[in-house]
């Protein structure tokens, strides 16, 4: 609880109020046109040829999609480790930032809840490294700015490449969609020059939130590309051979999917992230995508989320039967 009021200090309880009831209406929006979307593409669907395709797959490709999935949560215990760096806690080994970050992000997005949870359970795991409050509460925004920091690069990057892979999502013409992914660019070049000019933070001198100097967030973008840029190629190489779908259209697609079940707070992204991938890349081979996302998100969701919350609990279990026993 003294983690989540660190993270909304600096807030009256009026504006609190009024971001959150915004926050709940655009979070429903979402879901519910998600809801509708995923329903009308899953109508007439053979899920027999759903289930032959999963089968069919070859192990190869299982395993090549697991160890994309693998290298996107390595790259995440960067976010942890660079945002320590950047509060000048250099003493905090990696393994601790590891066990932070593979803890944090897929027990907080499986519940559906990151922003509230993810700050607790790094609390409970950097405690004993003498981190107090509001050291995680900066650490969590630091990691929150790289996820969007690459995010939205990559997002802009797969746009200006191929601007009209989000059409059947967004409903923009490819103009517009390249108007957008040069928008988000510069928005990320101007935020990159704000921060290289001098330090920045924001909050009470007290309890100060540090932005990362301009080097910092050079390395914070290319920490991000390279977890989403994992993470959309686990999801390109499990969709079967023969799909005219390239990899600029997955990525792009992904991303958009990614950002929107972020918006929508419902658990892993459920029925949102779907929806938007089964609209970006489905077309007419609806059971060969409905196939590649189950094996996705078995991968990528359901497994990671089983181990760390089983890290967890033996974490939480290890200390407090140290604690019982006096040591």
């Amino acid at each position: 609880m003294r983690t989540l009021k660190a993270i909304v200090l600096q807030k009256t309880h009026g504006s609190r109020a009024r971001l959150k009831g915004l926050g709940v209406v655009v979070s429903l929006a979402i879901a519910a046109v998600a809801i509708f979307a995923l329903a009308h593409a899953l109508k007439n669907v053979d899920y027999d040829e759903v289930f032959a395709v999963v089968r069919d797959t070859k192990p190869g490709v299982i395993v090549a999609a697991l160890m994309l999935v693998a290298t996107s949560y390595a790259s995440l215990t960067l976010y942890d480790l660079l945002a320590l760096r950047t509060i000048g806690r250099s003493d905090v080994p990696y393994r601790i930032a590891a066990l932070a970050s593979f803890t944090s992000f897929p027990i907080a997005h499986g519940v559906g809840a990151v922003a509230l949870i993810a700050p607790v359970i790094r609390y409970r795991v950097y405690w004993r490294n003498g981190l107090g409050v509001f050291e995680v509460a900066n650490i969590s925004f630091l990691t929150g700015l790289t996820f969007w920091l690459g995010n939205l690069t990559a997002l802009g990057l797969s746009l200006l490449g191929e601007p009209g892979t989000i059409v059947r999502i967004d409903y923009l013409p490819p103009q517009l969609n390249r108007v957008l992914a040069v928008a988000l660019l510069l928005g990320v070049i101007a935020f990159l020059v704000w921060t290289w000019l001098s330090p920045r933070s924001f909050g009470s001198r007290r309890w100060p939130i540090r932005f990362p100097s301009g080097p910092v967030v050079l390395l914070q973008i290319a920490i991000g590309i390279l977890d989403l840029g994992a993470a959309a190629l686990a999801m390109y190489v499990l969709l079967p051979h023969g799909m005219d779908i390239g990899i600029f259209r997955v990525t792009a697609v992904f991303i958009a999917a990614t950002l929107l079940g972020f918006a929508s707070h419902t658990p892993a992204g459920i029925g949102v992230f779907d929806a938007a991938i089964l609209i970006g890349l489905a077309g007419e081979e609806r059971e060969a995508v409905i196939a590649a996302l189950l094996m996705f998100r078995f991968l990528y969701h359901f497994l990671p989320f089983l181990l760390a919350l089983g890290l967890f609990g033996g974490l939480e279990g290890w200390r407090s039967l140290r604690a019982r026993n006096g040591r």
